[in-house]
């Protein structure tokens, strides 16, 4: 029942609908930067749409998803929101690189309580300057504003990605096998994992994000975005090098080395054939966290493992260096001798 003359529009229920078609003209700007030959029309359509590049003889599509957890409540308490895009393209385009796929279109979901425009900027060319890297083009996305549900600013991010992979060059567990090189490529920091553990030690020790660890803020250390080793590895897909590839994410080397090798072999890990970074060693002496802990939160400096069959292992090694990629061999598979899937020697 109408009890007063007020004409209620959605604005005052906190949505702006002129800040997000403002936003979105931005936006169009940023991705022209990413565009890739097969993208068709551009941002602002009901559908983004792109073509599979022609040289491809029997392509196959793979697909990947993924957030950047809650790095976000550290972006935000640093008011910081230039990279966390980038780890969320990272996150997606390191995820196609372990299926052996190039990726080829990303899309972004970006939610929040209330819109402002320059913040959601600064995430959006963090996303593009991803893409960029990554050689995917961003061809669409969603802003969704949504008070309420988030608080004031607060926001949440996904990531969308799509690339493209020969059939016959697929990465399959089956192409592993016993006495193949483990080589692991240095990470940039923390990536995107561990990170609600993470916040845990800041708040239980009184950790100030300005504290400085040789000379560099802790905020910094902790805001260093995901490496994204699309360039670096993509030339070794193309030559049948790599056997396989693991993206080191939550779960750390524990969990994600077993996801690219049948259940009869295990991976043997030499933990003194790299030095862990300083801030991972920061993080566990403050704590006192165990090392089989270390190694099943975060990636402890080894963002990507390749694995390899010992032939292809100097070649690998030097294509690697020649793309500026710290990374030396780690280890290797194994028969199964008993029930752990990866051995820490």
């Amino acid at each position: 029942m109408l009890t007063n003359n007020k004409h209620l529009k959605y604005k005052d229920a906190g949505v702006d609908i002129n800040k997000g078609n403002a936003l979105v003209e931005d936006i169009k700007n940023i991705a022209k930067k990413t565009t890739r030959p097969e993208v068709l029309g551009g941002i602002g359509g009901f559908g983004a749409l792109c073509k599979i590049p022609a040289n491809y003889n029997n392509p196959i599509l793979v697909s990947s998803t993924d957030g950047v957890g809650t790095k976000l409540k550290l972006a935000g308490a640093c008011n910081n929101h230039h990279t966390i895009g980038i780890d969320l393209v990272a996150m997606c385009v390191n995820d196609l690189l372990s299926s052996g796929a190039e990726p080829l279109f990303f899309l972004d979901y970006f939610a929040t309580g209330k819109l402002d425009i320059s913040l959601a900027k600064q995430v959006i060319e963090g996303i593009a300057e991803g893409c960029k890297l990554a050689g995917c083009a961003l061809i669409g996305g969603e802003t969704a504003e949504m008070p309420g549900l988030y608080t004031n600013t607060d926001y949440d991010l996904a990531g969308f990605c799509v690339g493209v992979a020969e059939e016959d060059n697929l990465l399959k567990k089956s192409s592993v096998k016993a006495g193949d090189v483990l080589i692991g490529i240095e990470s940039s920091g923390l990536h995107s994992n561990g990170y609600s553990l993470v916040r845990k030690i800041i708040q239980d020790y009184n950790l100030s994000l300005d504290y400085k660890l040789s000379g560099k803020k802790l905020s910094d250390w902790l805001l260093e975005p995901t490496k994204i080793y699309v360039k670096s590895v993509l030339g070794l897909l193309s030559k049948n090098k790599i056997n396989a590839i693991a993206h080191i994410t939550g779960g750390g080397l524990t969990e994600n080395l077993p996801r690219v090798f049948n259940d009869n072999l295990q991976a043997s890990i030499q933990t003194a054939s790299w030095d862990i970074p300083e801030i991972f060693t920061f993080l566990q002496q403050q704590a006192n966290i165990e090392m089989h802990e270390m190694y099943r939160v975060f990636n402890c400096g080894i963002g990507m493992v390749l694995v390899v069959s010992k032939e292809n292992q100097q070649e690998v090694l030097s294509h690697l260096q020649q793309n500026h990629e710290q990374a030396k061999v780690i280890g290797s598979i194994e028969n199964k001798t008993n029930d752990d899937a990866v051995v820490f020697c």
